[in-house]
């Protein structure tokens, strides 16, 4: 019964995610401008998450604020990680649509098995050039809709989509020993809040117009709400209970969700082709985690021990 409760968690989880890509959607073809949407998610986000963390972890908080060299690691992984993980997913969706820049997100962990193939200096295994070739030729087909000499995706949407995979590998990897020792609500809910204040004060985000009605606020709602607060939250939780390997499997039901909500609620029109190309990124995607020993502890919890962004 625990397991089912736990698995439920995780579902729930990557099914919030999946709104909150749409909801990023909706809010930009709507006019709110990427740099502004990057701003309120990740400052409110920071502010929800870092008071979480010092309601439940306040020993561990105090302690990780207290030690100048943790403040110079969170800001380089608040930058290189969060910030501009958040900023190229967002504007992959605004350049391709929120199931697609999805999908190419979770090219990180064939990214992760490169960097660690090359940081160990061994060469991959059979299973895991079976996935490299499986993501490579997946991000082909839905570059092209399946016709090598045409770009069907624009130049710009498959550049912030590889360059969100990149990104998001970055923040799996360069926090891995912090959250080892001060645990993940502290650490991400204090980077966020870092790239929630320095990104507005450098973009002027506040000079961004937007029209606040009842549907902008529902996807805002969305975005922070349901797609990052509780889906960070109850992910971790359900991870907790089922396990990294298996959270990490389940959590693949966010791209799936990406793609359903885009068709139901705005419409969004894919080729058949491009569900091919989805399924083979999947793939790659569960072949690496179910050889877990490929990402080592450092690198820990191969799709999602994170906040989607």
């Amino acid at each position: 019964m625990k397991v089912k409760y736990g698995t439920l968690l995780v579902l729930s989880a990557g099914t919030a995610w999946g709104i909150s890509s749409v909801s990023g959607q909706y809010l930009m073809s709507h006019g709110m401008a990427v740099n502004l949407l990057t701003s309120l998610r990740l400052l409110i986000s920071g502010i929800v998450i870092t008071f979480l963390a010092f309601l439940i972890q306040k020993e561990k908080f105090i302690s990780l604020i207290k030690k100048k060299e943790n403040i110079l690691t969170l800001f380089i992984f608040s930058i290189l990680g969060l910030l501009m993980n958040q900023l190229a997913f967002l504007s992959a969706i605004k350049f391709t649509n929120a199931g697609t820049a999805t999908v190419l997100q979770y090219l990180s962990p064939v990214l992760i098995l490169l960097y660690v193939s090359l940081t160990k200096k061994q060469l991959p295994t059979f299973a895991e050039l079976l996935s490299i070739l499986f993501a490579i030729s997946g991000t082909l087909i839905m570059s092209t809709h399946g016709q090598i000499t045409h770009m069907a995706m624009t130049p710009k949407g498959l550049f912030w989509g590889l360059l969100s995979a990149f990104t998001y590998s970055v923040y799996i990897i360069l926090p891995a020993q912090l959250i080892k020792k001060w645990g993940s609500l502290s650490v991400i809910g204090l980077g966020m809040l870092i790239a929630g204040i320095i990104f507005p004060i450098i973009t002027k985000s506040w000079q961004y117009h937007v029209s606040y009605d009842s549907k902008t606020i529902l996807a805002l709602f969305g975005i922070i709400g349901v797609g990052t607060v509780f889906a960070y939250t109850v992910f971790l939780m359900g991870t907790t209970i089922v396990g990294p390997v298996k959270g990490s499997l389940l959590a693949c039901v966010e791209p799936i969700a990406s793609v359903v909500f885009a068709i139901v609620i705005i419409k969004q029109h894919f080729y058949p082709i491009d569900f091919l190309g989805m399924t083979l990124i999947l793939a790659a995607v569960l072949i690496i985690s179910l050889r877990d020993k490929v990402i080592n502890k450092e690198a820990v919890k191969i799709v999602r021990d994170d906040i989607e962004i």
